[in-house]
Formats: C-alpha cells, sequence, structure tokens
C-alpha cells in the first residue's frame, strides 16, 4: 500500500482473493487505480462483486470448469454418488457458489453428492493430523467410496493420502479425484507423498511446452532453481509459475510498447483488459498417479469432452452425449484394481432401506409373505422380489434393503411412499396415472394389460360345419383351382386316343374318382403319367393333413366364452369380481363405468370358481400377469379369457418422488431384462404356480387354427409346373400334327385338281378336234354341191347358149 501510495506501482500480481483486494482497497483508495492480477479462479458471486474493483482480474481458470471437469471424470465411469472433501478458507467461506456450480454438474451426469467433508485449514487445527484422521474415519463407515478432492492446498492434500493410507481408504474398491490446485504442483512433491497417492486421477491446467519462450523460460527457471533450492529433486516449474510469468510479461510489453508513458488505469484499459492470453478457455491435462510421478491420460476441454490427443481434439466434433467414452480405459487405481471400482462398499452405518412388499396379495407368486411361529421368522418370496434381488446385484454399488410387510392396499402402499413412512414399495403393483404424480416407477418389469375371464360355452352351432375349418378359404380354392386344371390337361392329353376320356363327363367323373384313387379310366400316354404322379403326391399328403386335423378338432372340446365382451356385461347388468385390493376395482368404476353395486371384491384366487360355479359373478377381471397365473391354474374348470386386452403400463417398483433410485433400477431392470432372466423367472413361475394337468384355453385355440397353402406351395408349383409344360407340349404335338394333316389334306386335294385340270384339257382338246373336223366335212360338202350345182347352170347356160345362137344363126340365115 505504501508503494501504490507514491506511484512507483504499475500492478499487482499474486494470488490475491477477491476479500482481500476488497479490504485493502477499502484501506487505500489508491490500490482501485493500480491493476491487481489475481492468480485465484473467478467464480460467480466474484464477477456480481467486480464492479467495485474495477481494475481486478482473476487470471485463474473459471471455478465452472474445474466442477465441469470433475462431474466429466465421474460421468465417464457412471458413479451414482460421490464424497466432496473441500477445504474451509476466506475465499471458500465467502464464496460457496463452487459447491452449487459442482452439484449442477454432476446432476448433468446423472450422479450426486452423497457426504461432505469441510476440513478447516491447518492453520486453525491444533492438531491437524488427528483430526484429519477423525473424519476420515467418519467418511469409511459410510458406503460411498468416490471422494473428490475439490479444493485443498498441497499440505492438508498431503496429510489427507497419508491417513487415508493408514485407515484403508486407499485399497481396492477406493477412487479418489484431486483438482488443478493439488495436480498442479504435484512436481515438487517428495517421493514419500506420491507413494500415499498411488492410484490417484486429477487434472491440470495443460499448456504447450513446444515454444522457445517456454524453453527459455525453464531453462532459466531451473538453472535458478537449482542454484536456491540444491536439495529439491524436481525443478520443473509448475502452471502457476507459468501463469506468474506471462502475466509479467504482459506488464513489460505494455510497458515497451507505450515507452513508459502511462498510469495505471491506462495500462489496465489499454493492455491487460484486452489480453485474451490471460483469460482464455483452459484444456485439462487428465492424470494417473502411478510409481514415483504420474502419467498422462487423456486431455480434457469444456467443448469436446475427453480425448487422447490435441490434434484429435481440435479435429472432433462437439461430443454432447454423456455416456462413456472409452478413452480413460487403462487408469491404475488405488490397491492395484484392474477394473473400474463401484464406488461403494456395505457400511455398517449406512441407513438401511424400508422397502414395503404387500401382504395380503391374492397372487401370492408375486409376493408371498409366510411366518413361522416355530422360528419367529417371515420369509418373503416371489417373482417380484426375485426379480428385484436381481435388478439389486446388476447395481454398481451395493444397496442395504430389508423387506416390510405392508397388509392394506396397494394404492395405501403407494401412499406410505409418497409420505416418505417407506422407502419404497416392492410387488405386483400397477404403473397407473393416478399414482404418478403421488410416487417414481422404475420401468415395468413385466407387461400388464386388463383382461376378462369368463366361463366356456362348446360351439355346438359350429359342429356342422368343422371340416370347412381344416383348411383356410385360400388353401380351399387352392386346391379345387389346381386339381381342375390338372384334370384338365389330363383329359385334353388323353382325348385323342383314349376312348374313355372322350368326352365332358369322363373328365367329370375323373376329377372325382382320382382324390379316392379309384378312378377306372386307364392313362395309357406317358405324358398325362407324368402330370398325374405328383398330383396323387399331393393328394396323398393334403388328405392325410386334412384328417389328422379333422381328427384333432373334433376330439378337443369346442369351446367359446360364454360373454363376449364388456358391453354384453353392462347391458346384462351382470355381476363382475376383482381383486378388492387393487386398482381393478377403481378402473371398473371410473374408466369402464360399471356400477359399483356390480363388483364382487374377492380376495382369494381359490374363490374365483366357486363364484362362478354359484353364479355370483359372470366374469373376472385380472391384470395379465396374474391372468396367466389364474388360466394355468383353473382353465380345465371351463375358465376361458375373453374380449380384448385393455393396455396398461406393466408392474414396477415404487420410490418416493426425485429419488435417484428410480433411475438407478431402471437402468439396472433394463439390462437384467436384456440379458432374458426376467423371462425365465416368469416361466418358472408359470411353471410352478400352474397345473400341469391343465392346460389354458389359448393352447386349445391356437390348436384348432386352419391350415394355409403355405406349406404346400412347394407342391403345388411343382404340379402347376409340371401341367402347364405337359400342356404345352402336347398343344405343340397337337398343333404339328394338325399342321402335317393339312398339308396332306392338301396335297391330295391338289392333286385331284391336277387331275380333274388334264381331265378338261383333253375333253376340251378332243371336243375341239371333233368340231372342226365335222366343219371341214360340211364345207366340202357344200363346196362339192356349189360345184354341181354351178356345173348344172354352166350347162343350163351353154344349152341356152347354143339354142341363142342357133336361134341367132336360123335368123341370120333367115
Amino acid at each position: 500500500m505504501d508503494l501504490t501510495q507514491s506511484m512507483r506501482v504499475l500492478a499487482i500480481i499474486g494470488t490475491i482473493t477477491h476479500n482481500e483486494a476488497t479490504l485493502a482497497s477499502e484501506l487505500n483508495y489508491t490500490i482501485n487505480k493500480v491493476p491487481t492480477l489475481s492468480l485465484t479462479s473467478p467464480t460467480a458471486r466474484t464477477k456480481l462483486l467486480s464492479p467495485q474493483l474495477p481494475h481486478f482480474i482473476q487470471i485463474g481458470d473459471d471455478v465452472r470448469i474445474h466442477m465441469q471437469c470433475v462431474a466429466a471424470i465421474v460421468g465417464e465411469f457412471r458413479w451414482k454418488k460421490v464424497t466432496v472433501i473441500y477445504e474451509l478458507n476466506n475465499w471458500l467461506s465467502s464464496d460457496p457458489g463452487m459447491l452449487l456450480d459442482l452439484t449442477y454438474a454432476l446432476r448433468q451426469v446423472g450422479s450426486e453428492i452423497d457426504n461432505h467433508l469441510a476440513l478447516p485449514s491447518l492453520s486453525s487445527l491444533s492438531d491437524p493430523k488427528s483430526n484429519i484422521e477423525n473424519e476420515l474415519k467418519k467418511l469409511k463407515s459410510k458406503s460411498n467410496r468416490v471422494f473428490l478432492i475439490v479444493h485443498s492446498s498441497l499440505e492438508l492434500a498431503n496429510i489427507l493420502f497419508e491417513k487415508a493410507k493408514q485407515i484403508g481408504l486407499m485399497e481396492k474398491g477406493s477412487v479418489w479425484v484431486i483438482s488443478d490446485g493439488v495436480v498442479g504442483l504435484l512436481d515438487s512433491v517428495n517421493p514419500s507423498a506420491i507413494s500415499n497417492m498411488q492410484g490417484v486421477i486429477g487434472f491440470k491446467t495443460n499448456f504447450m511446452e513446444v515454444s522457445e519462450t517456454f524453453r527459455q523460460f525453464k531453462f532459466k527457471f531451473q538453472r535458478n532453481f537449482a542454484s536456491e533450492f540444491p536439495e529439491e529433486e524436481k525443478i520443473n516449474p509448475s502452471f502457476f509459475a507459468l501463469q506468474l510469468y506471462d502475466a509479467t510479461w504482459a506488464i513489460a510489453q505494455a510497458a515497451k510498447e507505450s515507452q513508459g508513458k502511462f498510469t495505471p488505469e491506462q495500462l489496465f484499459k489499454n493492455y491487460l483488459s484486452r489480453n485474451d492470453k490471460l483469460q482464455q478457455s483452459p484444456t485439462f491435462n487428465i492424470i494417473n498417479v502411478i510409481g514415483k510421478s504420474y502419467r498422462d491420460l487423456a486431455l480434457w476441454s469444456p467443448k469436446l469432452g475427453f480425448s487422447k490427443n490435441l490434434i484429435t481434439q481440435q479435429l472432433t466434433e462437439v461430443n454432447t452425449d454423456t455416456t462413456s467414452t472409452k478413452v480413460l480405459s487403462t487408469v491404475y487405481w488405488p490397491g492395484g484394481l484392474q477394473f473400474v471400482p463401484k464406488g461403494s462398499t456395505r457400511s455398517t452405518e449406512e441407513r438401511t432401506l424400508q422397502i414395503g412388499v404387500p401382504a395380503n396379495g391374492v397372487f401370492r407368486q408375486f409376493v408371498n409373505v409366510t411366518h413361522d411361529q416355530n422360528t419367529n421368522n417371515t420369509s418373503i418370496t416371489g417373482f417380484s422380489i426375485d426379480v428385484f434381488k436381481a435388478v439389486v446385484n446388476t447395481l454398481p454399488y451395493d444397496l442395504k434393503y430389508t423387506f416390510v410387510p405392508f397388509n392394506g392396499s396397494y394404492d395405501e402402499m403407494v401412499e406410505q411412499v409418497h409420505n416418505k413412512t417407506l422407502d419404497a414399495a416392492v410387488g405386483d403393483t400397477a404403473i397407473m396415472a393416478y399414482r404418478y404424480h403421488l410416487v417414481d416407477f422404475t420401468q415395468p418389469y413385466i407387461e400388464s394389460g386388463l383382461d376378462m375371464v369368463v366361463k366356456e360355452k362348446s360351439a355346438k352351432s359350429k359342429e356342422t360345419w368343422i371340416f370347412l375349418d381344416v383348411f383356410t378359404k385360400e388353401m380351399w380354392l387352392m386346391i379345387v383351382a389346381l386339381h381342375i386344371f390338372v384334370g384338365f390337361v389330363i383329359w385334353f392329353i388323353e382325348r385323342r386316343h383314349n376312348a374313355e376320356l372322350k368326352g365332358l363327363g369322363s373328365m367329370l367323373w375323373f376329377l372325382v374318382s382320382v382324390i379316392f384313387y379309384a378312378h377306372r379310366e386307364p392313362i395309357t400316354s406317358p405324358l398325362a403319367r407324368t402330370v398325374l404322379a405328383p398330383w396323387l403326391f399331393v393328394i396323398l399328403i393334403a388328405t392325410s393333413t386334412f384328417t389328422a386335423s379333422l381328427t384333432s378338432m373334433m376330439t378337443v372340446s369346442q369351446l367359446e366364452p360364454s360373454v363376449l365382451d364388456i358391453q354384453t356385461l353392462q347391458e346384462r347388468n351382470s355381476p363382475v369380481g376383482c381383486n378388492g385390493n387393487s386398482f381393478i376395482v377403481k378402473y371398473l368404476i371410473d374408466i369402464l363405468k360399471f356400477k359399483p353395486e356390480n363388483i364382487k371384491k374377492i380376495n382369494s384366487i381359490g374363490d374365483y370358481p366357486a363364484a362362478f360355479q354359484n353364479k355370483d359373478i359372470e366374469a373376472a377381471f385380472f391384470v395379465t400377469p396374474h391372468a396367466k397365473i389364474f388360466l394355468a391354474k383353473y382353465s380345465c374348470k371351463g375358465l376361458i379369457k375373453a374380449g380384448s386386452t385393455f393396455k396398461l403400463g406393466g408392474f414396477g417398483f415404487v420410490f418416493p418422488k426425485g429419488s435417484t433410485l428410480a433411475t438407478d433400477l431402471s437402468e439396472a431392470l433394463l439390462k437384467v431384462i436384456e440379458k432374458r432372466e426376467t423371462e425365465q423367472l416368469e416361466k418358472d413361475m408359470l411353471l410352478i404356480g400352474g397345473n400341469a394337468n391343465c392346460s389354458p384355453s389359448e393352447s386349445k385355440a391356437k390348436g384348432r387354427s386352419s391350415t394355409g397353402f403355405q406349406p404346400f406351395l412347394g407342391l403345388f408349383l411343382i404340379c402347376s409346373s409340371v401341367a402347364i409344360l405337359a400342356l404345352l407340349y402336347n398343344m405343340i404335338c397337337v398343333f404339328k400334327i394338325s399342321v402335317e394333316i393339312f398339308s396332306s389334306y392338301m396335297h391330295v386335294t391338289l392333286t385331284k385338281l391336277k387331275s380333274m385340270w388334264r381331265c378338261t384339257t383333253t375333253c376340251f382338246t378332243w371336243s375341239c378336234s371333233r368340231l372342226q373336223s365335222g366343219s371341214m366335212r360340211s364345207i366340202s360338202t357344200a363346196t362339192v354341191t356349189r360345184n354341181a350345182e354351178e356345173t348344172v347352170i354352166s350347162d343350163q347356160q351353154s344349152t341356152m347358149n347354143v339354142e341363142l345362137i342357133d336361134v341367132v344363126l336360123a335368123a341370120h340365115a333367115s
């Protein structure tokens, strides 16, 4: 303060807390104008108070980031509960926000703080070792074994691990995590202190060691430190020394750039407040103490999570998944343990959970409470109890509990858990909406619904046509269609050369007789026999199946429920029965709208058959798991399931609202279900609780199921393929023969036409010749006649000429 008053101080550097700086500013106002670089870590509350100290800079890492790193380590190994250890000093007592940040960060990874250990500073203790030993013994009496040292001086941490090793808290099963405040100083710790920390996990701020500036600083630091403390073996600079060096270098750089012409206010405004190097987001080295020193396991940063090295961390996308990354898979644990510790152990002083179980349950197969008068011991067994024990054994920590028989109803038991009179409830408790706002349930360990059971009646009206139920409709249609097709193909092949299979009536009779292998018509064609052979085999298989199925259906009694649905019960105003201690009464009245006076409460599984027999009830309502047990035992007494199942939430374990056990057991329960342990336990329950001589009606109904064409599909394909190929081949042969016949016919016809043409031509020629010869004779005769006539005329003319000449001559003479 004297130096600040003389204006000879440019800046203050050191491990100054906010409270110390505030107190100094109140005593000396001029300190407010001097930049103060504190190596401590800022918190949320510090930022709220920082306007009172405008030149105060905390260059340490944000405490919230430290707490996030601690929570990330816890989440990586999935520890559900931790114990927090911290040293009380002026900084922590004035700002408890660190614990709130840790609580929030742990909640993000599914964990919570189970125990707190606040240790006073060493200066305030007269016998610090004895005091710390007593506090650790108290922690040892508890079950949790995950210890987080979130704030401590190096001296306190050394004593803490020394006493922890002495009382056995550094053995197998324990987990210790230390923060940057201790890990950053491990290089200056002597070997004896390191030997007490074997297997401890921690984190420290990562910094690059490859720069030339760092190598020069490291060389100077080691030379000066060795000359001043020659007895020390480890002389590497800590991260705090590096922080101090960076802060000093920043001030020196600012002074150099301004040539010393600046005030402290200008220094803060122009240089320090804008120096990102002093307030950058950190990356932490995760370390594991082993041997005489420690080894680096991985890197962690707030944005990128865990990675093996800085290069892969920079290339990795942001990972928001809370599941384990398996990066920290080679940890050396306290005591040399080879696997991840559970983080808990059995404790003699831990409070035992009081878990209620229904003592008056109707179905004792789920929860059976028996009391031995001779030994005064109470035995609690059953399916629900076995499932719960299997789930607890899967938890990563030990859970101490005891079962408490509860004599009230299920709703009253749930109310006791809500009031925290009971810590939990285990049994065949249904997950219902009206219960969910009171308590938390685990995942259902068995599916559930509401089933209706009624008396059965024989289905006489269906026995007339019962043979049709042997095959499905598709199967019947397939058989008939293929039978007709195969018969048609055989008839088509045989009809040309088989006199007994020429007509359509013969084909129809063949189709009927071949079913009983009584056909008398001989099959002469090898092709037709090829088609008939596989079809006869199909007929043999089909008739054998038909005979066996029909025999089974007529041997087993045909059953159907006497009441088909709930609407029928409501229309008849019929009385129904159910478990009076369960939710079913409320469900029937509020949801299904039954009249309260028609609901009979039955408190024993053996009373239901008598109630049906005496016609006190016409139907009984059970949850599905109870219905399975009931029908396995009493279905042979004429009782059958009817109607549809009303889907419900299943059976679950009950815990108070906000209990982390509900989440832990849900996760463990899913593991048990995936291993099929619950399935095997359910089978064992039905086998023990059922009647070996009594099979449920559902199995009878399954025995009556009709046979489809799928089992015969291969045979049908073979037969149809053979028939189609034979038909095509025969059609080709018929076509070929037809072509040959047509060719022969055309040849004969053409030959006849040729002969006819020749005859016609000959006749025509002869006729023509005859006509020509007749004409010539006529012409010659006419010529002769004409010649004769011409001769006569010529003779006559000659005579006349002679006579004329004679006359002329006579006249002339005269």
